[in-house]
């Protein structure tokens, strides 16, 4: 009897430890600067596609995931990187922390967005927009603006809000398509003499705040606290849907732009793990949530929101990647030397 209920209670325990493992799910850990609100539909969508993967993403500023991988280069702790500004990002393939990997379809994705030797894939671009309130501009009779210089109207003297972009990948863009418009002489010359600090000089007479995050400076001027705020296009979308007296006015001058890119950490501890979600991170599924909220995605064919203008119609500012990478820090320096006293 006894052989019995042992044979029994080591059959119970055996389909036990298979039940486990047909539920054990394999790790994978990522940084990303995607905005909070994206993420969790993103993430919704990758749970149900990605069922056996245990996604564990870590939501930074686009300042904050550059220094935490930094911090961490000796023994990484992360094993994907997704959806952070190629400007950063570029930097870190330079200083080995980075793999190549060549995700599954990859080349459905055109070669301006994408590294040659897959170091790294864009999978969306984001923009930066002016995001007015209604409702404060009416009772300050004042007009909502189409260009960076109409900022400079004494009326908006402390009505606006800005991303600072020593911690936002959104206030970088901005300042570096400045840098680029506003002076044609700008790869000839030290950053420090770029025509455009003179402009950002009567810019800052008129700002009301420079803050941390690309999205709040519309989200706090949705709320009522300024007049404008200098954002992103897409958050104009959700704040629109959710009923707030918003309006949308994208830069004359030229619509400052980021690519978002996807890559594979160097020393990922969870590398086959991190290759499935990379996959599944350009796959056409995941490019049709992402356009839910950008400006235009990576993959051939797929719109933008409703609310936004087609891509094809911006006047796109025109980035010069490279030189914005090459020089990343000493504009930053040149700006907080001014602005952050």
């Amino acid at each position: 009897m006894k052989t019995v209920w042992l044979s029994i209670i080591t059959s119970i325990l055996a389909l036990f430890c298979f039940a486990g493992s047909a539920l054990a799910k394999d790790t994978v850990i990522i940084y990303t600067s995607l905005e909070n609100d994206e993420i969790v539909k993103y993430l919704a969508l990758a749970e149900k596609e990605l069922p056996d993967l245990d996604i564990k993403a870590i939501r930074l500023s686009t300042g904050e995931l550059g220094a935490r991988m930094l911090a961490e280069k000796s023994n990484p702790q992360v094993d994907v990187i997704w959806g952070w500004g190629l400007t950063n990002m570029a930097e870190f393939v330079d200083k080995g922390m980075l793999e190549p990997y060549k995700p599954k379809n990859w080349e459905m994705i055109p070669a301006n967005f994408k590294d040659p030797d897959g170091y790294w894939t864009a999978i969306d671009l984001y923009a930066a927009a002016f995001v007015g309130n209604q409702q404060v501009l009416q009772s300050k009779n004042l007009p909502m603006p189409k260009s960076w210089n109409d900022l400079l109207n004494p009326g908006y003297k402390g009505l606006l809000i800005m991303p600072n972009p020593a911690s936002s990948g959104t206030g970088f863009l901005q300042i570096a398509s400045l840098l680029v418009i506003m002076d044609p002489d700008y790869k000839s010359k030290p950053i420090e003499d770029n025509l455009a600090w003179d402009f950002l000089k009567k810019l800052d007479e008129n700002m009301g705040q420079y803050i941390k995050s690309g999205s709040k400076p519309a989200k706090l001027t949705a709320a009522g606290e300024y007049a404008v705020g200098c954002s992103l296009a897409f958050v104009f979308t959700s704040l629109k849907e959710k009923g707030f007296p918003v309006e949308l006015a994208l830069p004359a001058e030229g619509v400052g732009y980021e690519l978002e890119a996807n890559g594979l950490a160097n020393g990922a501890k969870h590398k086959e793990a991190a290759k499935k979600f990379l996959d599944w991170a350009i796959s056409k599924n995941a490019m049709e949530e992402y356009a839910k909220f950008k400006l235009g995605v990576t993959y051939p064919g797929i719109g933008g929101p409703k609310e936004l203008p087609p891509i094809e119609t911006v006047n796109l500012a025109p980035m010069d990647f490279p030189w914005q990478s090459k020089n990343r820090e000493k504009i930053l320096n040149v700006w907080s030397d001014l602005f952050l006293k």
